[in-house]
């Protein structure tokens, strides 16, 4: 690789100290490094002006957390540029290498010695409008709401009537994310395969439904309560964008022919990775 693009989370590098180290690196080894403009900031989140990013760019390197990488992901979706994430948050389940193996991975990618993985994404379309999830579409309920009842049909057969806080539709990439904190089964990256899992049901016996990427899944949201608010339920895409539900509002989720890009330099493989952050397979003994 000869061209990069560094995309900086200014609440975790906020004087660019460490973008300014990593692009030195870059151009003292005789390659390009274009740092990112940033357009506008909306709460949490900061959006890239995809735009000014040179055509010739052949990754990019992302400096914050996993929520850093979850946003340029979308942001740059339609661009489909390789993606690195260089850690400088906390667990960092997307994120490649931590900060102070800048250099090592920097040195591969210069000379080629990297391999690409496919993540796959999920979309729903509502009310013309297209949106695209790399972790996952949540279901829930609204900020005035109690519970909330939801149908889940896949293939056009309902599969169960959900009563509780919501549910959350995942990718294997969001497996690790509010999937696993909802109970969910963590699935490696690389599946092809979509994760149905209820957030606090009203039935214990209610449990996550693992089905093929092929499949199309559709929710009904229901009415649960003799009064009915105008909004029962919000849908959320990866923490992001929000779409208001009402009684009666269906979506349909299915797989999309984008994908992610992530630049991967198999220094750490998916279970090492989870006994390093989760604290598997130690002994407290």
């Amino acid at each position: 690789m000869d061209h990069f693009c560094i995309i900086t989370n200014i609440e975790k590098d906020k004087d660019y100290a460490i973008t300014q180290k990593i692009e030195e690196y870059i151009r003292k080894h005789g390659k390009t490094c274009f740092r990112a403009d940033q357009i506008s900031c909306n709460g949490d989140f900061c959006y890239t002006d995809t735009s000014t990013i040179p055509d010739n760019t052949e990754c990019i390197l992302v400096l914050g957390g996993d929520g850093t990488i979850l946003h340029a992901a979308h942001d740059l979706l339609e661009r489909n540029i390789p993606m690195l994430g260089i850690n400088l948050g906390t667990l960092g389940f997307m994120a490649e290498i931590e900060l102070q193996n800048y250099e090592k991975a920097l040195n591969r990618l210069i000379h080629d010695d990297f391999y690409l993985e496919e993540r796959m994404i999920i979309k729903t379309k509502y009310q013309d409008k297209t949106y695209y999830a790399l972790n996952d579409f949540v279901i829930a309920r609204s900020g005035y709401s109690r519970l909330i009842k939801l149908q889940v049909y896949v293939n056009s057969v309902l599969i169960n009537e959900y009563t509780g806080d919501g549910i959350i539709i995942s990718t294997p990439t969001g497996s690790t994310a509010y999937n696993l904190s909802a109970g969910g089964p963590v699935v490696t990256p690389g599946s092809e395969l979509m994760l149905i899992t209820p957030i606090c049901p009203h039935s214990l016996g209610t449990r996550s439904i693992v089905i093929s990427a092929s499949d199309e899944i559709r929710v009904e949201v229901k009415q649960n309560r003799r009064v009915v608010l105008e909004e029962e339920a919000i849908a959320t895409v990866d923490g992001q964008d929000m779409i208001n539900l009402k009684v009666g509002d269906s979506i349909v989720i299915s797989r999309s022919r984008k994908t992610v890009r992530l630049v991967k330099l198999g220094e750490k493989e998916f279970f090492q990775v989870l006994q390093t952050k989760l604290g598997w397979g130690t002994n407290d003994d």
